[in-house]
């Protein structure tokens, strides 16, 4: 065998191919982006930061990731991409060298009821395959082991046309895993009919007590009274059989009322499909209330909560059947299947043990396949998208990740450090978006936006290496070594919160003292037990507010003005001052431009390419009738009025003839939270995750209550931020409010007046109370977790 000599000892040319090293964006226009002209280094860990609505998102989410997930949409073909999302081209001059971006972010996994762990990340279809193999008895193909597949039978005759048309007798079997009675929901709903009507009036007295249902001839109540089924003046008390049975659980039946064909069913099931099928968390506030008095949801009686028909939980594996195996704490499961040595079926054993040690890996190992979807928080469903991601092959990828420490104990945020850092190595770009000091110090290249926040923002103000932005006199690099410290004196409680007994999750029987009139922090490790104890055994009592991390939702017809209830003022000023309805300022309503129905652009919809949004051309864009624009208050028109900024409008409503105590005191909440910029008919989708949970907590704050309850209030922040935060906190507390802080962030810790950290591990290893008391007993002792990061925050 010859081998080739070279003669040539110069070094060969760089290859064309390889120039191709750098993402170049020119002229970004995104949100509030300005004209940004970047350029990225592939195959590096590049970290942007910069203030809460700076624009970090709108560049790497709305730009970079939205232009290569069109690309590669167009390279499908028309029929399919008719299927596709269709996506709008950002709004830049150049983007070049975009590689293929997996976009991992915080999106809430969907909520719905038959939505788990394990069907999120196919651990669930691994297992059914399994024991449709291994289990014993043999039951059956996987779909016999699945709760969303219904069991079928059929019998009947059917026409083969092939040649002589031929009638044959067929039967069809389908042997489903799904629970016949809760249909794999696992929950069995009862409704309190006593939160549905009062026995003691008739209908025409009102006896239905649902919101919504008005007894003055709404026709929710007309078609009850006037079906001719029910005697409207008698007291439901005093109905027959027949009539109760009419009133209650009638099948939907046609009726005739003043000549309008209608459809008359029975009130329970007219509210389970009114309320019982929506997602809760969608629901108005006032809904939520009614639905959350009116109906108990129980642990199936018949699956045991499990799910799964008898036949499925019948069929075991060395003891144990599916629903054992997917109620395991994954670490767990993880450990049984590592035990399990059969030829047969190696390579299926293979993949499933990579998918569940990827959860131990990433911190998600107290976690089990059968936990709802819905029910984890950003930070958990973000990390549980990554899993699929940790083993994979690619290289020459761009991995987009949004706050991937969001919900880590400081404890956990090296073991992320670590994960992007593979995935770089890998040959990937990594972008991520990120406020915590940890992870921006692991960065090879800083892009740090600013100055500000809104239309104050929008612009580079930092490119370069984390020890050059140390260095740099932006806001990002004057706070980057800040470190909070300790308060001198600590707060008295003026009383306390008893918990006993708390078993929710991983709980162990936990009893503990919350002091009130006081910042209170519960900390520990993902998974220890905090969300559990708190929401489980505080949220719901009388005069606790609790702002959980769920999303706010919102159309892009939504804004700060609408969500916050500041419109309804602002109407009825402008309404009293003009003489005239207060609907003819809501584009919503009676003063909607006629042209663009009040959304102030026009859309084109263009099938399977990209929607075009044009300003509209009647209203400017300004989303009212001309007429509407002819009534002011205080010299402004509507459309001016929304166009403020929250500080502007602050001020403009607090004095002069456009003095509105109502608005003005919704205006105040949103300067307190740090929305001071925001402008009042900023669509709600343009803003970043960090405005949107302190839109979410200025609301909130209206609620009558003594005790606060939020769930890490820093998602989002920047280092800046967190500061204003720190103050809110001491101002609600001075103002009398006891504060239950859910948190990992040191800063809060050390500006806590009590902690109370669970642990000492996540899942069945956590679910106790390791330590109650001061910040600086917790940092002296140095016995939990937390303890010994929080004394290395603070440089002790």
């Amino acid at each position: 065998m010859s081998m080739a000599t070279r003669t040539d000892t110069r070094s060969p040319a760089p290859h064309t191919a390889d120039s191709h090293d750098l993402i170049r964006v020119h002229g970004a226009r995104v949100n509030n982006l300005k004209d940004v002209s970047i350029e990225i280094p592939k195959r590096r860990l590049t970290v942007f930061t910069g203030i809460s609505g700076s624009g970090k998102s709108s560049l790497v989410f709305g730009t970079i990731a939205a232009e290569s997930q069109r690309l590669i949409n167009e390279t499908y073909s028309a029929f399919v991409q008719g299927f596709m999302p269709t996506l709008a081209r950002p709004e830049v001059d150049v983007l070049e060298g975009l590689t293929t971006a997996i976009i991992v972010d915080q999106q809430r996994m969907g909520a719905d009821a038959r939505s788990t762990v394990g069907t999120a990340t196919d651990a669930n279809a691994m297992l059914r395959i399994l024991f449709s193999r291994l289990g014993q008895p043999h039951i059956g193909s996987p779909n016999a082991f699945s709760f969303n597949v219904a069991s079928v039978r059929a019998s009947g005759a059917i026409t083969i046309e092939r040649g002589a048309a031929k009638t044959v007798k067929q039967t069809f079997t389908r042997t489903g895993g799904m629970c016949p009675r809760c249909e794999g929901r696992g929950t069995a709903s009862d409704i309190d009919l006593t939160q549905l009507f009062d026995d003691s009036k008739s209908l025409s007295e009102g006896a239905i007590t649902i919101p919504g249902y008005t007894s003055d001839g709404h026709w929710t109540v007309r078609i009850f009274t006037e079906s001719g089924f029910l005697d409207p003046k008698k007291p439901i008390r005093d109905y027959t059989e027949t009539e109760l049975r009419d009133f209650l659980h009638r099948e939907p039946t046609k009726v005739k009322i003043n000549g309008i064909n209608l459809t008359y069913e029975g009130l329970i099931p007219k509210v389970q499909r009114s309320f019982l099928a929506k997602d809760r968390e969608a629901m108005q506030p006032h809904i939520r209330a009614f639905v959350d008095r009116a109906v108990t949801f129980t642990a199936c009686p018949e699956c045991g909560g499990t799910r799964l028909s008898e036949a499925a939980r019948s069929s075991r594996i060395g003891g144990l059947n599916i629903a054992d195996a997917c109620a395991m704490q994954i670490s767990d499961l993880a450990a049984w299947v590592g035990g399990l040595d059969e030829p047969s079926v190696a390579p299926l054993l293979a993949t499933l043990r990579g998918t569940l040690d990827s959860f131990v890996e990433i911190g998600l190992g107290y976690l089990s396949l059968d936990r709802p979807s819905g029910t984890l928080s950003g930070g958990e469903a973000q990390r549980v998208k990554m899993i699929r991601h940790l083993g994979s092959s690619l290289t020459d990828t761009t991995y987009v990740f949004d706050e991937p420490t969001t919900g880590l104990h400081p404890h956990d945020i090296q073991r992320m450090n670590n994960l992007l850092l593979r995935l770089r190595d890998k040959g990937n770009t990594v972008l991520v978006v990120e406020h915590k000091p940890e992870t921006i110090a692991i960065a090879d290249h800083v892009v740090d936006l600013g100055p500000d926040a809104g239309t104050a923002g929008g612009t580079i103000c930092f490119e370069g290496t984390v020890e050059g932005l140390r260095a740099s006199g932006t806001l990002t690099g004057r706070h980057f070594d800040d470190r909070a410290t300790l308060k001198e004196k600590v707060r008295t409680p003026t009383g306390t919160l008893e918990i006993r007994g708390a078993t929710a999750h991983n709980l162990r029987g936990v009893d503990v003292d919350i002091p009130l009139g006081v910042l209170a922090v519960v900390t520990g490790v993902a998974g220890s037990g905090k969300s559990s104890l708190i929401h489980g055994s505080v949220s719901g009592r009388d005069g606790v507010v609790s702002v959980d991390q769920g999303a706010i939702r919102g159309s892009r017809r939504s804004n700060p003005a609408t969500y916050t209830g500041l419109l309804d003022p602002i109407r009825k000023a402008f309404a009293k001052v003009n003489g005239v309805k207060p609907a003819l300022f809501s584009a919503n309503s009676e003063g909607a431009c006629p042209n663009c129905n009040g959304a102030g652009v026009i859309y084109t919809d263009l099938a399977m390419m990209a929607g075009v949004a044009a300003t509209c051309e009647e209203c400017e864009g300004k989303r009212f009738e001309a007429s509407v624009l002819d009534y002011h208050l205080g010299g402004r028109d509507i459309s001016e009025v929304l166009a403020m900024s929250v500080t502007e409008a602050e001020e403009f409503f607090g004095a002069g003839e456009a003095r509105t105590p109502a608005a003005h005191a919704i205006l105040s909440r949103l300067a307190d939270v740090g929305l001071g910029y925001l402008s009042l008919g900023q669509p709600l989708t343009t803003l970043s995750g960090g405005e949107r949970q302190r839109l979410k907590l200025a609301t909130h704050m209206a609620e009558k209550g003594g005790v606060y309850v939020l769930d890490e209030p820093t998602a989002g922040l920047h280092l800046a931020d967190v500061e204003q935060l720190l103050g809110l906190l001491d101002r609600l507390v001075d103002s009398g409010k006891s504060v239950i802080v859910i948190e990992h962030h040191q800063a809060v810790m050390a500006h806590a007046d009590w902690i109370i950290d669970l642990g000492p591990g996540a899942g069945h290893d956590g679910g106790l109370i390791v330590f109650e008391g001061t910040p600086a007993d917790l940092v002296a002792a140095r016995s939990t977790l937390t303890g010994e990061h929080l004394a290395a925050y603070i440089g002790t």
